[in-house]
């Protein structure tokens, strides 16, 4: 019989705890049982991959909504409802069409899906732009606090903008080094074309820029699009498409002007970058979209606190019960379940709920669950609440945003995304020490993933917030496990094969679960609200919304 390890009795021992305490009796009857009945449940192919709109979808929120009532949690939403809707317009474009001309000759077409994606800008039915001038605007960042301008004062208005990926991350003193910023986003590089007036815009895809490959791309963007109903308006946004184009359409582009694209792409990393303008070369570009009104849905429950001067104030925890519901057949399975991406992560919110349930009158202030929709399609249903808060945000001490979880094993680590931003990222490592282990930042700040979940919505209402991810120094496993992990995940990642499968091992979920808990405990409890990091780019505006609660 093969013996355990020491480290791992101690660590095990150390994450069950040994106090008697009501917290952390309440933090060991979360367990990997529980953790996966809900996922095996979500991820069902019943549930019909939980796209947005659709029964699946409601399917997921029946079955949140019978959760929340057998534990015990009251209604969070507006007229005494667990079910905050909020309008969505789906856009599903068809007959895309792109060639590229050069002196009124046509020398090749570009094709969609394959090597480039793209669809309406401003919520039109038909757009056709024809003979449009291409304008290589860098990064096509403007960041006066960098003394970075990548337009310098080119007029871009009824053109295409064509853009580098991510933000500079060649000098560690400009743009956070390696961290994207919000400025390497596509949402940004969208956002500024409409603001300078380009009739399209054109990121140019690679795996290192973006952080994921182009099935990512394609297998997302061909999908129906959403968006808060009332964004966009057809007749006033002069922008007419947003897309992507692969690499390697992109160099056949620029040789069609006689510019070298890595020469450009490098030239970009500097301040001193001007926009080049392909010369000669024309884009064509033609599209129809269909729209249908639906209504997304938000579920949300509430814990009260137990302390009547604190109860108002709220601990908020985020997760996304939907995925990307049913796409193209791969060997005859057309059902993205979404297992790890994110019925994991609903699970461990619903266990988190019920156990500061079973301790209410241990807690001071109140918890708020807000299991969100239409995230895959844009974090529209945290987007929303962020609009249209059910608590004030100044009232909110902090955010735990539960997107993913550890389905591999235990580990020795925690990763955070938001490590060492907020007081409230350091009530975490103190708990994480308790257990035996070690919290890390984000291994990798050049992909932006502060910006690419639900937290992200909160954040920029000042809402101090993390956002775990699983660690990486496994416990008990095989050599090389890590490694087969990150395969896992980069196969299974927004493809019908995020299903539970023989890798699986929620001992890891389970302690993490626990974790999260028991620091979302502390800030319950804790005498005052929790806080940004001076100097953080949300600091301003906690102030802001902690100003007007005063």
């Amino acid at each position: 019989m093969k013996s355990t390890p020491l480290f791992v009795i101690l660590i095990t021992l150390l994450a069950f705890g040994c106090s008697n305490a009501p917290e952390q009796k309440a933090a060991n009857s979360i367990n990997k049982d529980s953790l996966l009945r809900h996922v095996e449940t979500l991820s069902s192919d019943e549930f019909l991959g939980r796209s947005t709109g659709t029964e699946g979808e409601q399917m997921t929120v029946d079955y949140l909504v019978n959760e929340f009532e057998k534990m015990g949690a009251t209604p969070g939403a507006e007229n005494g409802s667990f079910v905050q809707e909020f309008p969505l317009l789906g856009q599903q474009t068809s007959n895309v069409q792109m060639s590229v001309s050069t002196n009124g000759r046509t020398p090749f077409s570009v094709e969609y899906f394959d090597e480039f994606m793209a669809w309406p800008a401003n919520q039109s039915e038909e757009i056709d732009v024809q003979n449009a001038e291409l304008v290589f605007v860098g990064y096509g960042i403007q960041a006066p606090e960098e003394n970075w301008d990548d337009f310098k004062g080119v007029d871009v208005e009824g053109k295409i903008i064509v853009v580098k990926n991510n933000d500079p991350e060649h000098d560690p003193e400009l743009f956070d080094g390696e961290t994207r910023l919000y400025y390497g986003r596509y949402d940004y590089k969208y956002e500024k074309a409409k603001e300078m007036g380009a009739l399209g815009a054109i990121i140019i895809h690679t795996n290192e820029t973006a952080g994921y490959g182009w099935n990512v791309v394609s297998n997302g963007w061909s999908r129906e699009r959403f968006y808060l109903k009332g964004e966009g308006n057809a007749s006033s946004s002069p922008t007419k498409f947003n897309g992507w184009m692969t690499y390697q359409a992109s160099q056949l582009l620029f040789e069609e002007a006689g510019l070298n694209l890595n020469e450009l792409m490098e030239a970009a990393n500097s301040t001193d970058f001007e926009p080049v303008s392909l010369n000669g070369v024309r884009m064509n570009v033609s599209m129809e979209a269909d729209y249908r009104e639906i209504m997304g849905k938000n579920v949300i429950a509430e814990i009260k606190g137990s302390d009547e001067e604190l109860n108002d104030e709220y601990l908020v925890l985020t997760a996304h019960h939907d995925h990307l519901g049913i796409t193209a057949p791969i060997e005859a399975d057309s059902i993205n379940n979404g297992a790890s991406d994110n019925a994991a992560g609903v699970s461990a919110l619903l266990e988190m709920m019920e156990a500061y349930k079973s301790i209410q009158t241990e807690i001071k202030r109140s918890v708020l669950a807000v299991v969100v929709g239409a995230e895959e399609v844009g974090l529209l249903g945290s987007q929303y609440w962020a609009e249209n808060p059910t608590v004030e945000p100044g009232k909110v001490t902090a955010n735990i945003n539960l997107d993913g979880m550890n389905v591999y094993g235990q580990t020795k680590d925690v990763v955070i995304v938001g490590h060492g931003r907020s007081s409230f990222s350091d009530l975490l490592v103190e708990e994480a020490q308790k257990q035996g282990r070690t919290v890390k930042p984000d291994q990798h700040p050049d992909r932006g993933y502060f910006y690419r979940s639900d937290h992200f919505n909160l954040a920029k209402i000042g809402i101090p917030a993390i956002f775990p991810n699983p660690g990486r120094e496994f416990i008990g496993k095989p050599d090389n496990y890590l490694a087969t992990v990150d395969s896992l995940s980069d196969a299974n990642y927004h493809t019908v094969n995020d299903e539970i499968n023989e890798y699986w091992d929620l001992a890891g979920a389970e302690v993490d679960t626990r974790l999260f808990f028991l620091t979302g405990f502390r800030a319950l409890n804790a005498e005052d609200l929790q806080t940004w990091r001076s100097g953080d780019e949300f600091e301003a505006t906690r102030l802001r919304m902690l100003e007007r609660i005063e």
